[in-house]
This record gives C-alpha cells, sequence and structure tokens, in this order.
C-alpha cells in the first residue's frame, strides 16, 4: 500500500538543513535529501490479538508533523522515535478485523485513535508510574518493550501513522466515534483532546483574564475549551493571520490582540503597571492570570512570563528546540510554568475519565465545534501541495488540512 513515509539520519540532517538554508523550505519536501516521500509498504497484519485493523477514512496533518519534515525538532526527543516511519496521528477510521482478545468493538465500529504507545500496548508489566497514574503519555517506557522506540502512532517503525490506507491500533487505544459526531470533527479528537488537557491542567477561575499566544489549531480549541469550561473568563488572543484570528472570535476569543498593541491592551485589559528597566522590554506588575503559548518560542516565552501576573501560571503547549529566557519575572513574581503534552485521566464533573471521551461528548454536545476548522482535503498523492498550503496558511485560507481516504 502507498504510505507518506518519513526518514532521517546525520548526514541528511545535516544536507537538507544546510540546503534548505540557500534554496529554501521546498527540499524537506521535493529533492534529492528531502525527508517524506510515498513509499510502498505491506498493508500491516495484527501484532497480537490485543490489536484490531483500521482501514483509515481522514487523517489530520498536524503543525508537528510538519515540524517533523522540516526538521525542526529538538534532537533530544530522537531515543524515542524510530525510522523510517508512517506520520499521521490524528485519525478516525473503520475497524476491518479484531483480534481475539479484544472487547467491545466489532468490525464496522468508526474510531478515532489515542496514538500513544505505551506501557500496556508494550507488553510491559508492571506498568510505569506516569501509566498507573493515568498519564501514559508521559510514560517512561516509549524506547522499550515489545515494539520499536516511539512514543505513538506515526513516530515509530513498526506501528505506521494514519498516512496509509490501513493501519493496526491496540485496543486501549480505541474511541468509539457517536453517530452524532461528524467525521471531519471526529479527526480532530486528537487535538481536541490536547486543548481540553492543556485548560484542565491550567483551569482559570471564574473572572480570570487569560491570554491565548498563537491563535492556530490548538490556540483556537483553547479559547474553545475555556469558553465550554468556564465561560466566564476574559479571553485575549495574540494573532497576526487574520484568517486563524477571524476563526478564534467564532470560536468566543473576546478580542484579537496586534502584537504592536500588546503593552497597551494588557494596560487596558487587566490594569497592570508597566515598567521601563534599563534596557530591554518593558515588564508589568499585574497582567493575565493565565497565558496559554502555543508557539514556544524564546520570543513568545519571554512575552508571557512578561504579561503574567504575580503567582499566575503559563502553560507551554508549543512545542519548541532550545530557547533562551529571561527569568526574571518568573522569581519576581512567583510564577509556574506548566508543561503540555498530549493527555490522559481527569476529574471530569465529579468521574475520573480520559479527555479523549470527554472531547468526544463535548463534540458531540456541539460545546465544541471543531469541524468548522476543517478548511481543506488532500488526496495523499497531493501530500507536496497539502505542506505548500500548510506553509502559507494566510495566502490560502488554511486553517486545517487533513488527508481523506474514501468514506
Amino acid at each position: 500500500m502507498k504510505a507518506l513515509q518519513f526518514s532521517i539520519n546525520v548526514p541528511k540532517f545535516i544536507a537538507a538543513k544546510s540546503l534548505a538554508a540557500v534554496l529554501g523550505r521546498r527540499v524537506f519536501y521535493k529533492g534529492p535529501v528531502k525527508t517524506i516521500r510515498i513509499a510502498d509498504i505491506p498493508e500491516p497484519a495484527l501484532p497480537t490479538p490485543d490489536w484490531v485493523k483500521v482501514k483509515t477514512i481522514y487523517c489530520g496533518f498536524c503543525g508537528s508533523d510538519l515540524n517533523l519534515i522540516q526538521l525542526h525538532d529538538s534532537p533530544t526527543a530522537s531515543p524515542f522515535t524510530s525510522f523510517p516511519c508512517v506520520i499521521g496521528h490524528e485519525i478516525v477510521g473503520k475497524i476491518i478485523e479484531t483480534g481475539s482478545n479484544v472487547d467491545g468493538f466489532i468490525t464496522g465500529d468508526i474510531v478515532t485513535i489515542n496514538p500513544v504507545l505505551a506501557c500496556e500496548a508494550r507488553e510491559i508489566t508492571p506498568v510505569c508510574r506516569p501509566c498507573s497514574s493515568g498519564r501514559s503519555s508521559n510514560c517512561e517506557n516509549f524506547a522499550e518493550g515489545a515494539l520499536p522506540p516511539g512514543m505513538f502512532t506515526g513516530i515509530n517503525s513498526g506501528v505506521n501513522g494514519g498516512f496509509a490506507p490501513y493501519l493496526v491500533a491496540h485496543k486501549i487505544q480505541l474511541y468509539r466515534v457517536p453517530e452524532t459526531v461528524s467525521l471531519e470533527a471526529a479527526v480532530m479528537t486528537e487535538p481536541v483532546a490536547v486543548a481540553l488537557q492543556t485548560i484542565f491542567d491550567n483551569m482559570p477561575e471564574a473572572g480570570d483574564k487569560t491570554l491565548v499566544i498563537g491563535g492556530g489549531v490548538i490556540g483556537n480549541l483553547i479559547v474553545q475549551s475555556i469558553r465550554a469550561l468556564m465561560p466566564e473568563c476574559r479571553i485575549s488572543v495574540i494573532e497576526p493571520s487574520s484568517i486563524a484570528g477571524e476563526f478564534a472570535v467564532k470560536a468566543g476569543a473576546d478580542e484579537i490582540i496586534p502584537s504592536k498593541d500588546i503593552f497597551e491592551e494588557t494596560v487596558t485589559i487587566t490594569g497592570a503597571k508597566f515598567y521601563k528597566p534599563l534596557l530591554g522590554m518593558e515588564i508589568p506588575m499585574g497582567g493575565f492570570n493565565r497565558i496559554y503559548d502555543t508557539v514556544g518560542h524564546s520570543s513568545t516565552l519571554n512575552l508571557g512570563l512578561r504579561l503574567l501576573t504575580a503567582m499566575g501560571t503559563m502553560s507551554v503547549v508549543g512545542i519548541g528546540g532550545d530557547v533562551r529566557i529571561d527569568l526574571t519575572p518568573l522569581w519576581l513574581k512567583l510564577q509556574k510554568i506548566q508543561g503540555v503534552y498530549a493527555y490522559g485521566i481527569v476529574n471530569y464533573d465529579g468521574d475520573y475519565r480520559h479527555v479523549f471521551d470527554i472531547a468526544l461528548e463535548m463534540m458531540a454536545r456541539s460545546d465544541i465545534r471543531a469541524d468548522i476548522l476543517v478548511t481543506h482535503k488532500f488526496d495523499i498523492e497531493e501530500y507536496c501541495r497539502m505542506i505548500e498550503v500548510n506553509m502559507n496558511k494566510e495566502k490560502y485560507r488554511a486553517v486545517k488540512t487533513i488527508v481523506t481516504f474514501g468514506e
């Protein structure tokens, strides 16, 4: 079967980075050192009776996929990845074969897949501490057990991702899609779960002033999650793209703040008072109660810490590489920085449930409208075009792009 495969090694990494500096980013998906290509791979078989085979319907193209293709990720995570791998971790599909140990799912079920490949999928017992505490996305055994290294479906050489007609999934990864949830919404379950987990881990209080840095897909879903879980908050968004800004307002943002006006708007919104140091950026006393940085670059992290009030919490959602941070606001205002990665089990309305379940339930009730973010669909052979659209979202008025394999 034809699949979208990523592969890299040290010589190719050096060559691709060097050529990109001269010829531009097209070298990552076109030419002799491209990191991504259509490959013919065998159709997968069930690894054990605990797995199912899924026919892919849609697979979303994530910003992390684009970062992977362009070699933007930190090498620190490389021990927990294996190549070559078929990318794609935002998946909705139909079960076409079930292992004998799989209960509760039958052929024909429409499912979305939690891509995490943690202890249970790796046949490791006893499971590690994060897995036993309900946060398997932070498993300590991503390079151990019965599978090759790889934190999740899509960066694992032994389990192909969703940019292929078929894939296999462990029974622990499966979530049935309610009939009232469209396929366009279902393919968004994974990013919705990321956004919801972000808010569960840094929950605003009624009346809080919140700031979302970056209004792309995850930023938009964070806005929607705040509105659904704590509607009495004020939500401000910093986003330079007009199309993303429009969608953020539709999602429930109170205002889009131009970057050039951020200090003035912070004063107006929060009542903060700014002070000018001898050198460098102004720093306020006061500011936003909660900040969610979906970019994760040095510039946004330093800005966020400055705009965060005393004893406030900033969630770092964006996955950047090495950063430089002025830690003065951190100690001066007793702030907290909250790491964000994936999803797990949370207390929701008095019950402990996985965030994937909550995401599907909230989309079924239309508390979160993820389907409206899907603006472009592509066949897998159009992957170069899809990458170009994602690198120029403003030009193409794109928000979320997905690959379709037919319904």
